[in-house]
C-alpha cells in the first residue's frame, strides 16, 4: 500500500488531507506539531508521532524509520514560535539564525533542500484537495455593492503587493483605505484591529504570494475567519480562486448570509 507522510499544524486541513488520502488508499503517517495538530489526527491517520516544531534531528530519524519518499505539509504554524525563549533547543535556533533572513519563503526553502538530500520529496496538498480550491464567482446572497466592489478591486491590488513583499497576506479596506495590513499576527488579529480602528463597514481581502509555494503554505479560510467578520461588523470578504483553500464553504457561507456579508472569489 502506498504511504505518505503529513507534517499537521492547526485547523481542520490536515484531517481533510488525511481523510482524501485514505480514500485513495493510502497509509498516512503524520507528524504532528506539538500544541498546533487537533488530536483526533490519532483516530484518523494509520500513525502518529507527536513532534515539537524544534526537533528537526527527531523528525528526520521518524522519516527514515517510515522510509517516507512522499511528504506533505498542512495547517497553521503560529510563526512566533521563533521568538519562543522557554525552547531549550539550541540547536535548532542555531541553524535559524544561519538563514540570512527568517522570511517564510526562506525557511521553507531550507527545509525543502535537506529533506531532498535525504530522497524525501515534499509534495503540494492541493493533489489531495483540489476540491477546496474555490472558483471565481459570489458565493453569498448579498452581491457586493458598487462601494464594495470598488474597495475589493482596491484591495486586491493593495494585497497582493504586500503579498509580494513576503510580508502578510490579507489587507482590510474601506472606502478605498487601508485599514489595517497583516503581519505576524495572523489574519484573526487583523480583523479586530481593523475593526477597532474603523469600525463597521470594512472589506477583507485575502492572496496567495506571486511566488506562492503550494507545498508548504496554501492560504486558508473557513468559519473561523467568518466569524471573527461577523463580531467586526465587516461588510464583505474577497478571496483569491484557485490558489487557496476554503474550508467548510456551505457553513461558512451560512454564517455570511446571515450577516448580509458578501463573499466574492476573484
Amino acid at each position: 500500500m502506498r504511504k505518505v507522510g503529513l507534517i499537521a499544524g492547526e485547523g481542520i486541513l490536515p484531517l481533510e488531507f488525511i481523510r482524501a488520502a485514505r480514500e485513495r488508499g493510502e497509509r498516512v503517517i503524520v507528524f504532528g506539531l506539538e500544541g498546533m495538530a487537533d488530536p483526533s489526527v490519532e483516530k484518523a491517520a494509520d500513525r502518529v508521532y507527536w513532534v515539537n516544531i524544534w526537533q528537526y534531528r527527531k523528525f528526520v530519524f521518524l522519516l527514515l524509520k517510515e522510509r517516507i519518499r512522499r511528504l506533505a505539509f498542512l495547517g497553521k504554524v503560529k510563526k512566533n514560535v521563533i521568538y519562543d525563549d522557554k525552547s531549550n533547543n539550541t540547536a535548532g535556533k542555531t541553524e535559524l539564525n544561519r538563514l540570512r533572513d527568517r522570511k517564510d519563503s526562506s525557511i521553507f526553502n531550507e527545509i525543502t533542500k535537506r529533506l531532498k538530500k535525504i530522497g524525501i520529496e515534499v509534495i503540494e496538498g492541493t493533489q489531495y484537495l483540489s476540491h477546496l480550491l474555490p472558483e471565481k464567482g459570489v458565493l453569498s446572497r448579498t452581491v457586493p455593492d458598487a462601494r464594495v466592489g470598488e474597495d475589493i478591486k482596491f484591495g486586491y491590488e493593495m494585497a497582493k503587493k504586500l503579498a509580494g513583499m513576503d510580508i502578510g497576506q490579507t489587507v482590510v479596506i474601506k472606502d478605498k483605505s487601508v485599514v489595517a495590513i497583516e503581519a505576524m499576527e495572523g489574519t484573526d488579529a487583523t480583523i479586530e484591529r481593523a475593526g477597532r480602528l474603523a469600525g463597521e463597514g470594512c472589506v477583507m481581502i485575502k492572496v496567495s504570494r506571486p511566488d506562492q509555494d503550494l507545498r508548504w503554505d496554501v492560504p486558508t479560510v473557513g468559519p473561523k475567519t467568518m466569524a471573527k467578520l461577523v463580531e467586526q461588523g465587516f461588510s464583505a470578504l474577497a478571496i483569491e480562486s484557485g490558489r487557496m483553500f476554503l474550508v467548510e464553504k456551505e457553513k461558512m457561507v451560512g454564517m455570511a448570509d446571515s450577516a448580509k456579508i458578501a463573499v466574492s472569489v476573484i
